[in-house]
């Protein structure tokens, strides 16, 4: 399994209904091939509750380490992955939501007012409740109830979460700056970026050079690394072939020969993939084939 997405790294899959854009999930970093999620986003803000050990989570050029019973709130349209920690298993709890459900239509007062500023915020692309804030126990305890309201659904059940969720919205806008970050040139950048992350996932089974994807961006060799390092926290190179590892993982769960799971992902010989394989997994791709299969 893994997220599957358009050309702009947006997230194809449904969050909800139309009447109600509301979604609870229960999901394990192992039901992924990689044993991660990759790189994606979407309109909707996504709060995720871990549930069980432990998850390495990254939004836009942020990073957070993220323990059992720790909450993240990830930001409309921000580009989120998320990892196991020592490769051991995290179960975790996202509620994904339209923001039209905090402020119920477009141009409302509290669209303006409360909502707007923080979705339009690119300082705020996420924001870790790890209870070292007085305010962050009792969002997390209005989370739970939402999460149990779900699971229940008694009577009134959509009108008790939306009551919550704005509750939960409500000490988010009080505790964040306000002060927001929407210049031109922070919001070009950020395209760039997915540009790169989509010509990266059209083109990983190809040869890629840097003189290619700065072309793709309209941008100077020099200025295309800086600026993927600046917000991705990882070199450009770096970045594709650990790309190309987690996309192999697929192949590795087939007959598929260790020679032709190189070429399918963009490696020059089964031998230099192996050797990058062992480095970023810790084991040969043959050693991870045979664990599947136990």
């Amino acid at each position: 399994m893994q997220i599957i997405t358009n050309q702009f790294q947006k997230e194809l899959k449904k969050h909800g209904s139309d009447h109600f854009p509301f979604l609870v999930s229960y999901q394990c970093l192992s039901e992924y091939d990689s044993n991660s999620f990759l790189w994606h986003c979407h309109p909707e803000i996504e709060i995720t509750y871990v549930k069980k050990g432990c998850m390495h989570y990254r939004v836009n050029n942020r990073s957070f380490h993220l323990k059992e019973g720790d909450i993240v709130f990830c930001n409309s349209n921000a580009l989120h992955s998320g990892e196991m920690e020592n490769q051991k298993d995290c179960s975790y709890i996202p509620i994904t939501f339209d923001p039209k459900l905090i402020y119920g239509f477009f141009q409302s007062t509290i669209c303006t007012k409360y909502v707007e500023p923080v979705i339009q915020n690119l300082a705020v692309c996420a924001v870790h409740i790890d209870y070292s804030e007085d305010w962050h126990k009792v969002f997390r305890d209005r989370m739970l109830e939402v999460i149990d309201l779900d699971k229940k659904q008694p009577d009134f059940y959509e009108l008790d979460i939306s009551i919550r969720m704005q509750i939960m919205w409500k000490l988010l806008a009080e505790h964040l700056p306000h002060q927001p970050i929407t210049s031109a040139s922070d919001l070009t950048e950020y395209e760039r970026i997915r540009k790169i992350l989509s010509y990266v996932e059209k083109n990983y089974m190809n040869q890629i050079s840097l003189a290619d994807i700065s072309e793709h961006i309209h941008l100077c060799e020099s200025e295309c690394t800086r600026l993927f390092k600046r917000h991705m926290n990882t070199t450009l190179f770096s970045f594709l072939q650990e790309y190309r590892i987690e996309r192999s993982l697929e192949y590795l769960s087939t007959r598929e020969s260790i020679s032709n799971i190189a070429e399918k992902t963009g490696f020059s010989d089964s031998n230099y993939y192996s050797k990058v394989f062992a480095r970023i997994k810790g084991c040969s791709p043959r050693e991870y084939r045979k664990n599947l299969l136990k």
